[in-house]
């Protein structure tokens, strides 16, 4: 399928997916998110794909939702734009695929939620986060009121989106929000660095790790450790298991 919002490459077992309409701070429309829905779609079919790099073009990760779109929006158009966004953004965190954000600039509002979705953050120094609905009359639509919580705290989270103030990547990494900060021309060296030692790793694994680790954070503690055994187990029946745990028994890669 061709795109005219993302740019699409492959090498290495890595997906690495360009957010491409700069003109607009590659803010996130229907259409947008509609194509985003849909090349997840793609990437969840192609079995020699492990990792996906997620950025933006120019000086922008994602600057929000499209505020033009918005503006035009009733309660039912509102809710439904809210359902598109919340739809493709479980799509991308409940992928198999482990999915990298590498934040090099806005991630405001949608932008900020998207880069919530993805299951590691990598920021520049020079990114900026903030979920600033409330100054438009709204509040975080694409689950933003419920991720950032459980990433940062509630207390933190809160503070956030009452008062709409950005962050940039450095105090994002010093409350959570983010896994590393590294300076603009680093970015992608260190996205890809990470992605290469992931798709290293047994996809099955990687899929059964990140399952067992979705389901059980909202769950209780033994009801997560029920899952964690039941994926454990799973491992032992896949080739993988047997080939790797062998090659290490014999002292071979």
């Amino acid at each position: 399928m061709d795109y005219k919002y993302i740019l699409r490459e492959k090498q290495d077992h890595i997906g690495l997916l360009t957010l491409n309409h700069p003109e607009t701070l590659n803010a996130l429309s229907s259409a947008v998110l509609e194509e985003l829905g849909n090349v997840f779609d793609e990437l969840e079919a192609d079995k020699e794909i492990y990792v996906v790099i997620l950025t933006g073009a120019g000086r922008s990760f994602v600057a929000g939702a499209d505020i033009a779109e918005m503006s035009r929006l009733d309660p039912e158009a509102g809710r439904a734009f809210g359902r598109l966004g919340a739809a493709v953004f479980r799509k991308i965190e409940l992928s198999e695929k482990i999915v990298i954000a590498a934040v090099n600039g806005y991630a405001l509002g949608g932008g900020c939620e998207l880069a919530m979705a993805c299951d590691i953050r990598i920021a520049s120094v020079k990114a900026k986060f903030a979920q600033p609905e409330v100054g438009l009359g709204i509040i975080p639509g694409f689950s933003g009121t419920q991720r950032l919580p459980r990433l940062v705290g509630v207390g933190k989270a809160k503070e956030l989106i009452y008062t709409g103030t950005p962050i940039d990547g450095t105090e994002a990494f010093r409350i959570g929000l983010v896994n590393k900060v590294t300076e603009p021309d680093q970015l992608m060296q260190e996205a890809k660095a990470m992605a290469l030692t992931i798709a290293s790793r047994s996809p099955l694994a990687l899929k059964y790790a990140k399952e067992a680790i979705n389901r059980g954070i909202e769950t209780d503690i033994d009801t997560g450790i029920a899952f964690e055994n039941g994926y454990f187990g799973l491992c032992f029946g896949t080739t993988e298991q047997k080939v790797q745990m062998q090659a290490f028994l014999e002292k071979k890669k």
